[in-house]
Formats: C-alpha cells, sequence, structure tokens
C-alpha cells in the first residue's frame, strides 16, 4: 500500500471516529472516549494539521489529552454523564418494553457506569 493511500485512509479512518465518537455523546448506548481516542491516534499517524486541530479543539482536545495522560476527570462531569445514561438508558428501556433489550441496556448502563466511575476524579479548577 502506498504511503500516500495509507494517509488518505488513516484521515478517513479518523474522521469516521470522529463522527461516531460525537454521536456518542448524545447516545448513551455508543461509547465516545475510544472513538475519540482512535480519531486522534488516526490523526497522529496520517497528518499533523488534523491531530493538531483534534488536540487544540476547544471541546475535545482538553477531554482527550486528560484521558491519555491520566489525569482524570471532573467529579462533576462524572455525576452528570452517569446520571445522563441512566436517564437515557431508563427511557430507552420504557420505549421498547422489551426484555432482552432491556437486559442488554442494563448491562451497558452497568459496564459504562464501572468505567466511568473508576477514571481517576479530578478537582474543578475554579474558575
Amino acid at each position: 500500500m502506498s504511503d500516500k493511500l495509507k494517509r488518505h485512509l488513516l484521515i478517513a479512518t479518523g474522521t469516521i471516529c470522529l463522527a461516531i465518537g460525537i454521536i456518542g455523546i448524545f447516545t448513551p448506548i455508543l461509547p465516545t472516549t475510544p472513538f475519540l481516542l482512535l480519531a486522534a491516534a488516526c490523526y497522529a499517524n496520517s497528518s499533523a494539521r488534523f491531530h493538531r486541530w483534534l488536540m487544540n479543539n476547544r471541546i475535545f482536545g482538553s477531554y482527550i489529552r486528560n484521558y491519555t495522560e491520566g489525569r482524570g476527570i471532573p467529579v462533576k462531569v462524572k455525576l452528570f454523564t452517569i446520571a445522563l445514561l441512566w436517564a437515557t438508558i431508563g427511557i430507552s428501556i420504557w420505549a421498547v418494553a422489551n426484555w432482552v433489550v432491556t437486559a442488554i441496556l442494563l448491562v451497558v448502563a452497568v459496564g459504562v457506569t464501572l468505567h466511568v466511575a473508576f477514571i481517576r476524579a479530578r478537582k474543578d479548577r475554579p474558575v
């Protein structure tokens, strides 16, 4: 595979992962973090400009850096994330009313809750 083709494939993959990560912000079943990390890795190996843009993005940049550098996330963000997760999972369970889907949603919710709970907590900085 030529370097140019590899570069274009990595940029395309990074962009798709970024889009999925953005969608994951609004859907509790779709994880955000792995897709943002994958997008950053794809961009790091293909385009310094895209990687720099993502890492300096006002919405995603600090989130990715804090996660990859093990600095954690603020407690307020953890609590908001878990509350939003359970609220949307609850609405989904109510809307679907199928025991198989309910079981899957509960397993996903417990898994995501544990993942978020075990991420290192970081004190909020005063504004």
